[in-house]
């Protein structure tokens, strides 16, 4: 017979269960959160920690945080404009035809999701270097163009060696996202489709793509978190020093440098809080526009 709270007992084992989760919850995520909330308003150097109310927020505008927030802007339109659409064709490709020879293809696609971001930025920057003798370089020039200095262009380049590295790197995962919702749609209704002689769009249009709301919509939600939070392409693409005309500067890269270049905590803290609130308003506005709190949503 078991004691009443004993820890196998109904009462008290569920919370036996759910304990490391809440722990580290709160140890991990909600006390972080209210420490940074805090130190926001705080100047803290080593040693000396002071309250100075929202001068930190005030400190904000200027040239360097905005450019930082709009390249990271940029950065998540364009990730979502490209990763959405992309996987999702290569999906339905992969979803139909020879098993044996989509999978070895959803093998390779999802390969570079595997490879260290640190060794992908690396890899890149080395075959973008400036020198004629450079692997990219070279192959212009043999096919007669001319050597550039590619990390050293303007914003509208580097954010596109930006977004050739998240093409490379997520369109894999995307797609594995995107074909177990295909394989969630029931075969019945292409082949009322097909019996109704529904070409291959009207297929795509009327009955993979409505069926696919949720899928989207969560590949949509990480990819707003995802282009927010992009800061080791920038960082390593340009070897952790600062891109010509901050082209490659991102709100976390901001964030690093002044919290952990300068030392400037308090500074750092105050860009995480704009940078949490600009992320969870956006997120909760696209999932409230396309009626995810709805029942129709659901």
């Amino acid at each position: 017979m078991r004691r009443k709270g004993s820890l196998n007992s109904m009462q008290v084992a569920p919370y036996v269960f759910i304990f490391p989760f809440i722990a580290s919850f709160l140890i991990f995520y909600l006390y972080p959160i209210i420490s940074t909330f805090v130190m926001s308003f705080q100047q803290i150097y080593p040693g000396q920690v002071s309250f100075i109310g929202l001068t930190n927020y005030h400190k904000l505008d200027n040239p360097e945080f905005k450019i930082a927030l709009w390249n990271s802007l940029r950065y998540t339109v364009y990730t979502i404009a490209l990763l959405i659409p992309i996987p999702l064709f290569l999906a339905v490709l992969l979803n139909t035809g020879n098993r044996r020879i989509n999978a070895l293809y959803r093998s390779i696609l999802y390969i570079p999701s595997l490879v260290s971001i640190v060794v992908a930025g690396t890899i890149m920057r080395l075959l973008l270097v400036s020198s004629p003798k450079g692997i990219v370089n070279a192959a212009i020039i043999f096919f007669g163009g001319e050597a550039r200095q590619w990390l050293l262009g303007g914003p509208a380049q580097a954010m596109v060696l930006l977004l050739i590295l998240a093409l490379w790197r997520w369109v894999g995962v995307n797609i594995i996202y995107f074909l177990s919702g295909l394989q969630a749609i029931p075969d019945e209704l292409y082949e009322a489709a097909d019996i109704d002689g529904a070409s291959s769009w009207q297929r795509l249009r009327f009955i993979t793509i409505p069926l696919l709301k949720n899928t989207t919509i969560f590949v949509t939600t990480i990819s707003i978190f995802g282009g927010f939070a992009m800061f080791e392409e920038s960082f390593i693409l340009w070897a952790g020093k600062p891109s010509p005309n901050n082209v490659g500067l991102t709100m976390v890269g901001h964030l690093y440098n002044k919290g952990f270049q300068e030392g400037d905590l308090g500074m750092a803290s105050a860009i995480g809080i704009v940078l949490l609130f600009i992320v969870f308003s956006l997120s909760i506005s696209f999932l409230k526009i396309f009626g995810f709190f709805s029942s129709e949503g659901k």
